[in-house]
């Protein structure tokens, strides 16, 4: 009688555990996973991708400029103005972070400028930044890297912040042909 009631016992256990009902449970929980995936957060898909892929190097982007339009080698062809790095010091570096873009005199790192309030998106070689009063695009022009800024809305004027048509990353700028100030006292 004790092995007729352990082998039932057996048998219902196996059949409850083949059951419809654990099936559906089971079904019911990956499709609650399935959704916690997928669910939206504000903003759109566009912004939290490009908000991932926002690259890295943006955060010290410094002034170049046309040294040599007739060269064929990139690093002769740009590199550092003179005039605005060691005359008039009024060039304005950039950094660039997924929530902040800072615009600062390249002699004075405490001359800055913020920016909180922009959406980005990034298509292709060009990073596109909005706010509400103008649209910043950083186009990568050579894989050196050369990005060239245009501003398009209203003008943007910074007190001893002369923006520059063209960038490189902090880390490239050794690479690029270099003016020294030397012993200049402007």
């Amino acid at each position: 009688m004790k092995n007729i009631i352990i082998n039932f016992s057996l048998v219902i256990a196996l059949l409850a555990s083949c059951s419809p009902s654990t099936e559906k449970k089971l079904d019911q929980l990956a499709s609650t996973t399935v959704k916690k995936d997928t669910v939206q957060t504000s903003g759109s898909v566009k912004d939290r991708i490009s908000k991932a892929d926002m690259p890295t190097d943006f955060s010290a982007l410094v002034p170049i400029d046309v040294l040599n339009s007739k060269s064929t080698n990139t690093y002769e062809k740009y590199g550092i103005e003179f005039s605005g790095n060691c005359y008039s010091c009024d060039l304005a570096s950039l950094s660039i972070t997924k929530d902040k873009m800072i615009w600062t005199n390249v002699c004075d790192e405490n001359d800055t400028f913020k920016i909180d309030e922009f959406s980005f998106s990034i298509e292709g070689s060009k990073t596109i930044l909005k706010t509400s009063e103008r649209t910043y695009i950083l186009t990568q022009i050579d894989k050196a890297p050369v990005y060239e800024l245009t501003i398009e809305g209203q003008k943007l004027e910074l007190n001893n912040k002369r923006i520059s048509r063209y960038f490189t990353t902090h880390k490239a700028l050794s690479l690029f042909k270099e003016h020294d100030c030397g012993d200049f006292e402007g």
